[in-house]
């Protein structure tokens, strides 16, 4: 799915498309988002007193975390949901511009579930 929005936000991109541009970004961002380990889980920082332990370039790097394709549908369906709740936000307050870009977003996101 990754490998599709990648190629896809590429011809967006070359289409010059706004609305598909700003979406496959956003959802692109939210899943390398999901990768990151958490701060807990990473080692200390370089040049901090580590106990005898090897310190230079690299030995912070901590392996990302791998998502299975089922992480990635959850993660672009929340991304659908919350441009959809926007919308509907929007157009209680009467920026009909600015839900029917979430509402465009939302669906081209859509496209990928």
């Amino acid at each position: 799915m990754r490998a599709e929005m990648r190629t896809d936000l590429t011809a967006a991109l070359k289409a010059r498309d706004r609305v598909a541009t700003a979406a496959l970004r956003s959802a692109l961002a939210a899943i390398e988002n999901a990768e990151a380990v958490p701060a807990e889980a990473r080692p200390a920082e370089h040049g901090a007193d580590r106990g005898g332990m090897a310190t230079g370039p690299g030995a912070t790097d901590v392996e990302r975390r791998r998502l299975t394709e089922a992480d990635l549908r959850v993660i672009v369906e929340t991304e659908v949901q919350e441009r959809s709740a926007a919308a509907r936000r929007y157009q209680q307050l009467g920026r009909s511009d600015l839900a029917e870009q979430a509402r465009a977003e939302a669906e081209v996101l859509d496209g990928y579930m």
